[in-house]
């Protein structure tokens, strides 16, 4: 046999006039790609670069108020420092349990709404609507309306009604509580869960439509109660959704900081780490400090992001079945 009519070894490279594959795959990639490229680089600037920035300033000792310290090289100083300060482990505690009591309230009131809403009657639509106003509205207008249209001693809605009701037992001399001064942690609280709970019931409220009807249907032949068609079929199959309602709520509400600085200032131990920070920076000029403790809410956030996606991708393995 000749050079000539012997079989090709597939090592060949390929001439120009006919391009391998593999390269038009990668220019087609490239092709595709190129249109993200400003975008990709746009969030790295604005996200990364400070964030970076922020890194590098938290091991460096820098305190505006006293310039005769310099800029010094300081390690974990001042991490030592911040997580050392009674007000800031005040902030950390006052964090926790202000994600944990919005979560799980607005959890428990958005899964009511979203029983309620599953059901057809008249004016649903405009039910939803209006349920979902208050998730749309600015955070700051909505600490706004608590502090000043809902909590106001003077002319608040709620004296208002406390006022009225007063009056109709026969009383001539309400009580106008401070609600604000007298529960600040309430009064924050509540803000935010009227805030959240659209958003609770949203997703929960997908949860429920996306329930299978064969279960269902199969219950109700077997005669079934509501209760234990809730228990054994819709609350299981919730179970996904709430924890990713109560994952993605609590990355929001660790980083609230609106209702805090509006309604009470951070006032009586409404301080949360948001607000510690600003307090730290602005306050104090102590910009080394400031920059470890927004790290480290930074790094508590990563933490409950990282178990949002599980469940997020979980979530979407499962509808892909």
């Amino acid at each position: 046999m000749s050079v000539i009519d012997a079989p090709p070894t597939g090592r060949e490279r390929p001439t120009a006039d006919q391009p391998s594959r593999t390269n038009l795959q990668q220019a087609s990639a490239w092709a595709r790609r190129a249109p993200l490229l400003p975008a990709l680089i746009f969030m790295f600037i604005i996200t990364q670069l400070p964030f970076v920035a922020t890194l590098v300033i938290s091991f460096v000792r820098w305190n505006a108020l006293r310039p005769d310290l310099g800029r010094k090289f300081t390690g974990f100083g001042n991490y030592r420092a911040v997580l050392s300060d009674p007000d800031f482990r005040q902030s950390i505690y006052f964090t926790i349990i202000l994600t944990v009591t919005v979560v799980l309230v607005s959890l428990v009131l958005g899964l009511l709404f979203a029983l309620l809403l599953d059901r057809p009657f008249r004016g649903r639509g405009l039910v939803r609507t209006l349920l979902i106003a208050p998730f749309l509205i600015v955070p700051v207008a909505s600490a706004l309306l608590w502090k000043q249209a809902l909590l106001n001693p003077v002319y608040g809605v709620f004296n208002g009604l406390l006022t009225a009701v007063w009056k109709l037992f026969g009383s001539n001399n309400p009580p106008q509580p401070d609600w604000i001064t007298s529960h600040p942690r309430l009064s924050v609280e509540a803000s935010l869960i009227w805030q959240w709970t659209p958003f609770m019931m949203l997703i929960l409220l997908a949860g429920l439509q996306s329930r299978p009807g064969d279960a269902i249907e199969a219950a109700n032949m077997d005669g079934a109660s509501r209760w234990q068609m809730f228990r054994f079929i819709t609350l299981p199959h919730l179970r996904q959704y709430l924890e990713l309602g109560g994952l993605l709520g609590s990355i929001y509400v660790v980083q609230n900081f609106d209702a805090v600085f509006t309604i009470t200032s951070g006032g009586q131990g409404t301080a949360n780490l948001p607000y510690s920070i600003y307090n730290i920076f602005f306050t104090a000029h102590d910009y080394g400090q400031a920059s470890a403790a927004g790290v480290i809410v930074v790094i508590g956030s990563i933490l409950i992001a990282t178990f949002a996606l599980r469940t997020v991708s979980s979530l979407f393995q499962e509808d892909g079945k």
